[in-house]
């Protein structure tokens, strides 16, 4: 089942919004956690930073650069995570990373992922899934404290 047209209007108006305009593009300087991610495929590049208060991520913000695809992710990815715990912020990363698989549905992923149903059409193009889902790896190495960049390869 595909989304309606308006439905695929609203969702391009969603991505192009988010990746003209990204929210919390910046870098936090006295971050908890930081952690960056690579898309050698595409070229993105991610830098998730988190300021956590006591178990609460009190500030979230990315900076990089990539494709449309990758940078509203990772818009959304800050609105989606800011105020959250962090184990609440780790279930909603593996959500998204589960509901891009090749396993979900359309309409599964619609209904789990908020304003990241945008981006469900790239399910269609493997190759664009990595773009989607990059900065919510990115996040899962900055909450485990991990060094190493993340990479979709």
């Amino acid at each position: 089942m595909s989304a309606a047209p308006d439905l695929k209007t609203l969702y391009r108006q969603t991505v192009l919004d988010h990746s003209r305009h990204p929210r919390n593009f910046r870098r936090i300087d006295d971050c908890a956690r930081s952690a960056e991610g690579h898309n050698p495929l595409c070229g993105d590049k991610v830098t998730i930073y988190l300021r956590i208060s006591g178990d609460e991520i009190s500030d979230v913000s990315f900076e990089g650069t990539g494709c449309a695809i990758c940078i509203a992710s990772a818009s959304i990815l800050t609105e989606a995570t800011h105020g959250k715990d962090q184990q609440a912020a780790e279930r909603l990363a593996q959500q998204v990373i589960q509901a891009f698989g090749p396993a979900q549905s359309e309409a599964d992923t619609d209904s789990q992922l908020g304003d990241m149903a945008a981006l469900a059409g790239v399910r269609a193009y493997p190759s664009r899934v990595k773009c989607a889902t990059l900065a919510w790896h990115t996040l899962r190495a900055a909450l485990h404290e991990d060094s190493n960049t993340v990479s979709t390869e």
